[in-house]
């Protein structure tokens, strides 16, 4: 049986014959995700804590999801909606971009292994291109948004900080976009959306847009990377 890392190469000259036989329908149109090992947060948090929570938001969260199961450190990291109500917590009402939701990712961690700065560090530089409003590579909408929703004053604290200081860095083209969203509930997503670029490796957008990301994740960050995905086994979703 191949190992995970194997079935990524393998994957990866998968997704380039695919774009060579015209899939590139499901890539990004401008390559804006450009994977980069930030410096990091000059302000972090200490915590006696075994384990913390927080939300982030960077596009289609089948991605987002597949990177954070890879780090190590990360409990779990679950598929769901944050920034709008119970009532339209699901996919199809989420896809229209009114709801104010943003397809997002609970990431419980252990502080003792990995920092909730290297949380964001990892985020900013491998999960998403915080310079795009309103979208990620090929999806565009509001529910595409990066945002962090901190959940404690400490996270929020930190999460401006860092933002501050990679825009003051200029280590972007443009300016950073994130939007932080203190006080939004995270509502778990239908089943069929956990695990799902583990699921699904050979669909055209994951292996296109989401298996790099991966890639990216084990050669920026060899020391956060771990080669077996932590899994949902199992959640209820907000319906």
């Amino acid at each position: 049986m191949p190992t995970q890392r194997n079935r990524i190469t393998h994957l990866s000259a998968v997704a380039a014959l695919m774009i060579v036989a015209g899939a590139a329908y499901w890539a990004s149109p401008s390559s804006a995700e450009t994977a980069r090992r930030l410096l990091p947060p000059a302000i972090d948090e200490t915590t006696g804590a075994s384990r913390e929570v927080t939300v982030l938001a960077g596009g289609c969260f089948w991605g987002v999801q597949g990177v954070f199961q890879h780090v190590d450190g990360v409990i779990s990291a679950v598929s769901g909606y944050a920034g709008g109500s119970r009532d339209t917590a699901q996919y199809e009402t989420t896809s229209s971009g009114r709801t104010g939701h943003a397809e997002s990712e609970q990431i419980t961690f252990d502080p003792h292994r990995i920092t909730y700065g290297r949380i964001l560090q990892i985020y900013f530089s491998v999960a998403h291109d915080p310079t795009e409003l309103n979208r990620q590579g090929p999806d565009v909408g509001t529910q595409y948004r990066s945002a962090i929703f901190p959940q404690n004053p400490e996270q929020r604290r930190i999460a401006a900080a860092y933002i501050a200081q990679l825009n003051a860095a200029k280590l972007f083209p443009a300016p950073i976009v994130t939007s932080i969203e203190p006080g939004k509930e995270f509502y778990p997503a239908e089943a069929s959306h956990q695990n799902y670029l583990t699921l699904h490796p050979y669909q055209p957008y994951i292996a296109i847009n989401d298996l790099p990301k991966i890639q990216a994740l084990e050669e920026v960050f060899p020391d956060s990377y771990r080669e077996n995905p932590v899994l949902v086994a199992a959640v209820q979703s907000a319906k």
